[in-house]
C-alpha cells in the first residue's frame, strides 16, 4: 500500500481533482466548505485499474497553512503535483516543490488542471513553465498530464500515469519497528479515542500495546481500520485508523508518534545534514531560530552550524538543531525547517541523541559522516562504537534496517575482525573500541607497576573505575584485552612479575634470617618496610597471623603441624598449652590460635580448641 500526496498552490484545484479521481470530497471541515479552500489535511483513496489501491493525502496550498501541508507530506511515496493552467507557476507551487525535494519525494506525476479554462497556446506556455520549474528538482522528468476535473478530460490518462509510477515504487520498508505519526485525533461515541496516520517501518495488530511519544502514556489497540475497512493487522505504508484504549483524546495531538513501548524516545537535540533551499534569499546563519518539522510534528528550535558560519542557497552543512520541546524522530528521518514566513532548508537526521559539539571538530564531523553513510557496514560500526554491547536485533531497530540485512552483515564483520562478540548474551563491540580500551588498560597497569613494583597489580575495582567501564562491560571486555589479565583481586600486565631490587633483597634476607632465628617466638624488634612486608605476605614467604605478628612460612607450617598432632592425641588444646608448647607469651599464642580459627583449621569450644 502506498500513499500519494497532493502539492501545489492554493486554489489550483487539488481537492477538486482528488474528488474527481476518487469520488471522495477530502474537504471535511465546515470552514473549508464555506471558504472553498483546503485548510487542514484531507484523506481519500483510489482504486487503480490493475486492482491496486492507494491512499491520497490532500494538503492545503495556502501559505498560512504550510505547517499543515508539512504534516501530511512526511509520509507520502508519490507526489501528485498540481498546477492550474489559468495561473501557472505561483509562490506556493515553488515552495511545495522545494519541500518535496527536502523530504526526498523523488517520484511524482504532475497534473496541469483547469485545461478547459485556457486555449491551446496558453496551455503550451504553462506546460513549458512547469518543465522549466522541475528542472534540477527531485521531480525532474516526471510525466505531465493536462486535465480538467470539471470536464474529466485527461483524468483517465492521469490515473494510468499514477499506476505506472506506483508500479515502480520500492517495497515498503518493514524493520519490525512500527511507527504511526498521528495526523488526526478524534473520538467516536461508543468506541473512544481514534487516531489516524500513515504507518511506517512495521506492522500493527489488534491487541498490541503502544506508547505515545513524547509523553510516555501507554494504551492498547482496540481496533484497526484502513480505507474504512476493519482489519486485524495493518501493514507498513497504509493509511491507518487506530481505536485506542487507555489513552484519552486530551492526551494526544498531531505529531505524537505511536510506537511499541521503549522503542522511541523524545529528542530535544538532533544532529542533521542540512541543505538550504535554492530560492533562499539570505544565507542561513549560525544560531538561527526556526520551526522544525518532521513527520506530522513541529517544534521551535535553534540551528547551530557545525562546519560553517552561514549556509548560502543550495549549500549543505552539518548542523545541530536544539529543540524547545521533544519530538519523536529516528536516524534517517527527513525534516524541514522554516522561519516565520519561509521554508529555508531541510535534510536528513543523523543522530537523535545528540550531545553539544565543538564546532569544526574533525572527529565530530567524521562521526556524522559515518552515521549517514550509504554503506550499511559503516552505519553498523558507528552505532556499535557509540553503544557497545548492543545485539544484532537492536542494531536493526536502531538503524531501521531489516534483520535479513543486519544479521549476515554482523556475522561477516565478526568473522572479519571488525566487530567482536562478547558476553553471554552475544553483545557486540567494535574491534577498534576494544583496541582502544586495551591500550588504555596496558598504560594504566604499567603506570601502576612503576609506582608499586612489589604489588601483584592494581586492585580490580580500582582498575575498572579508572577505565570508566561499568561492571557488565568490564567483565565482557577483560578476556579481549591483549596484554593484561586479572590475577586474583588485581589486574596486571601479562609480562609483569613483582621483583626485588638488589638492595631490597639484602634487607629481606636479613629480615628472614632474623625471623628464622626467632622461629616460634617472633619479637617486635624485627622491623621491615611496610611495602617489603606486603610483598613477602603476597608471595607467601611470610604469614601475618594478626596483631602485627608475622611468622616465616616454614616455621608457621611446623607450628600448625604440632598443634594438629596435639589435638589428635588429646582431642583438644588450650591457650595455656599452646603457650607452653612453644615457650612463647599469651599474646602470641592467642594470635596464633585465632588465626587457626579464621583459617578453619580449629574451632573454639569454650576455652579449648578442637579440629574442624
Amino acid at each position: 500500500m502506498y500513499v500519494i500526496g497532493t502539492a501545489g498552490h492554493v486554489d489550483h484545484g487539488k481537492s477538486l481533482l482528488v474528488e474527481a479521481l476518487t469520488g471522495i470530497d477530502p474537504d471535511r471541515l465546515r470552514e473549508e466548505k464555506t471558504r472553498g479552500m483546503t485548510i487542514d489535511l484531507g484523506f481519500a483513496w483510489l482504486s487503480l485499474p490493475g486492482g491496486a489501491s492507494v491512499s491520497i493525502v490532500d494538503v492545503p496550498g495556502h501559505e498560512r497553512f504550510i505547517k499543515n501541508m508539512l504534516a501530511g507530506a512526511g509520509g507520502i511515496d508519490l507526489a501528485l503535483f498540481v498546477v492550474a493552467a489559468d495561473d501557472s507557476v505561483m509562490p506556493q507551487t515553488l515552495e511545495h516543490l522545494a519541500i518535496l525535494d527536502l523530504l526526498g519525494v523523488s517520484r511524482g506525476v504532475v497534473a496541469i488542471t483547469k485545461r478547459d479554462l485556457v486555449d491551446g497556446e496558453w496551455l503550451a506556455l504553462v506546460e513549458s513553465d512547469v518543465r522549466e520549474m522541475l528542472r534540477g528538482s527531485a521531480l525532474e522528468g516526471a510525466p505531465i498530464v493536462l486535465c480538467s476535473s470539471v470536464t474529466r478530460e485527461g483524468l483517465d490518462e492521469l490515473v494510468r500515469e499514477i499506476e505506472v509510477a506506483v508500479e515502480v515504487l520500492p517495497p515498503k520498508r518493514d524493520v519490525a519497528r512500527p511507527r504511526l505519526p498521528i495526523d488526526r485525533v478524534f473520538t467516536i461515541a461508543g468506541f473512544g479515542t481514534v487516531v489516524t496516520g500513515t504507518l511506517i517501518d512495521g506492522e500493527l495488530a489488534v491487541g498490541d500495546e503502544l506508547e505515545a511519544v513524547p509523553g510516555g502514556r501507554r494504551g492498547r489497540i482496540r481496533g484497526l481500520q484502513s480505507h474504512r475497512d476493519t482489519v486485524e493487522r495493518a501493514l507498513p505504508g497504509t493509511r491507518t485508523a487506530v481505536n485506542l484504549t487507555g489513552i484519552a483524546k486530551e492526551h494526544l495531538r498531531r505529531g505524537i508518534v505511536l510506537a511499541r513501548p521503549g522503542e522511541i524516545r523524545g529528542s530535544r537535540a538532533v544532529d542533521v545534514r542540512l541543505r538550504a533551499v535554492h530560492a533562499l534569499r539570505l544565507p542561513l546563519r549560525h544560531n538561527l531560530a526556526v520551526t522544525f518539522h518532521s513527520g506530522a510534528d513541529e517544534a521551535n528550535g535553534q540551528v547551530r552550524l557545525l562546519d560553517a558560519d552561514e549556509l548560502p542557497a543550495g549549500a549543505t552543512a552539518w548542523a545541530q538543531v536544539m529543540l524547545d520541546s521533544p519530538v519523536a524522530v529516528l536516524r534517517g528521518d527527513r525534516f524541514v525547517i522554516r522561519t516565520a514566513n519561509d521554508t529555508v532548508g531541510g535534510g536528513v537526521i543523523a543522530d537523535v541523541a545528540a550531545r553539544r559539539h565543538r564546532r569544526r571538530d574533525p572527529k565530530v564531523l567524521a562521526t556524522l559522516e559515518a552515521m549517514l553513510s550509504d554503506a550499511p557496514e559503516d552505519r553498523v560500526v558507528d552505532l556499535v562504537q557509540r553503544r557497545p554491547l548492543i545485539d544484532a536485533a537492536a542494531i536493526a531497530t536502531q538503524l531501521g534496517l531489516p534483520p535479513a540485512v543486519v544479521d549476515p552483515l554482523v556475522e561477516a564483520m565478526v568473522g572479519g575482525g571488525v566487530l567482536n562478540s562478547v558476553g553471554a548474551r552475544g553483545g557486540l563491540v567494535a574491534a577498534a573500541y576494544v583496541r582502544d580500551v586495551a591500550a588504555r588498560a596496558r598504560a594504566l597497569a604499567a603506570a601502576y607497576h612503576r609506582d608499586h613494583a612489589l604489588k601483584p597489580g592494581m586492585p580490580t575495582e580500582e582498575f575498572r573505575s579508572r577505565l570508566a567501564l561499568d561492571d557488565q562491560m568490564f567483565s565482557a571486555l577483560m578476556p579481549l584485552l591483549d596484554g593484561v589479565h586479572v590475577a586474583g583481586a588485581a589486574v596486571a600486565l601479562d609480562e609483569f612479575a613483582p621483583a626485588l631490587s638488589e638492595s631490597e633483597q639484602r634487607v629481606v634476607d636479613e629480615y628472614l634470617t632474623a625471623l628464622g632465628e626467632s622461629a616460634e617466638n617472633p619479637t617486635s624488634g624485627i622491623a621491615i618496610d611496610a611495602a617489603l612486608l606486603a610483598f613477602l605476605i603476597d608471595t607467601d614467604v611470610v604469614v601475618s597471623v594478626g596483631g602485627g605478628i608475622v611468622y616465616g612460612k616454614p616455621a608457621l607450617d611446623g607450628m600448625i603441624a604440632r598443634i594438629r598432632a596435639h589435638i589428635e592425641a588429646h582431642r583438644t588444646i588450650t591457650l595455656a598449652e599452646t603457650r607452653d608448647m612453644f615457650g612463647t607469651s599469651r599474646k602470641y599464642a592467642q594470635a596464633l590460635l585465632e588465626f587457626l580459627d579464621r583459617s578453619r583449621i580449629t574451632r573454639r569450644v569454650g576455652d579449648e580448641r578442637v579440629l574442624r
